[in-house]
């Protein structure tokens, strides 16, 4: 990783950046557990929703957005299917794998939990685009 000179305005708008993401974080995981949920519920409900082209994802897929293992993955995903926020269903191009989808509820509580979110990054005015050029 080659050296950079970067400006103090520039070490300034990172910190900002960053102390903007932890408040987001610390907001979402707060949020999350208002509604009942655990932050890795929510962050796994929103993968599947997220996921793009489709509105269901893999185990392998979801573990690579989450950065989990597919272990770990599994696990949360039988968490959550225990609690009614995903279902899975036979993937029809390869058995040796299944479709994760969110239920109803999976789907309700991430609607809720989206807009709340949404609003807080207006609050925080998320702007990357002071980040242009950092070389």
């Amino acid at each position: 990783m080659p050296k950079q000179n970067l400006s103090k305005s520039l070490y300034e708008q990172l910190a900002d950046f960053r102390y903007k993401l932890r408040i987001f974080v610390h907001f979402s995981e707060n949020a999350a557990r208002e509604v009942g949920l655990t932050p890795q519920q929510h962050q796994l409900i929103l993968a599947i929703q997220g996921y793009p082209g489709r509105d269901y994802a893999t185990i392998s897929e979801v573990a690579e957005k989450l950065q989990i293992t597919h272990h770990a993955c599994v696990g949360l995903v039988t968490r959550c299917e225990k609690s009614d926020l995903v279902k899975r269903r036979p993937n029809p191009e390869d058995a040796r794998s299944v479709h994760i989808a969110l239920t109803d509820k999976g789907i309700e509580l991430l609607a809720l939990l989206s807009s709340v979110h949404l609003m807080q990054l207006q609050n925080l005015q998320f702007d990357l685009t002071s980040l242009k050029d950092i070389h």
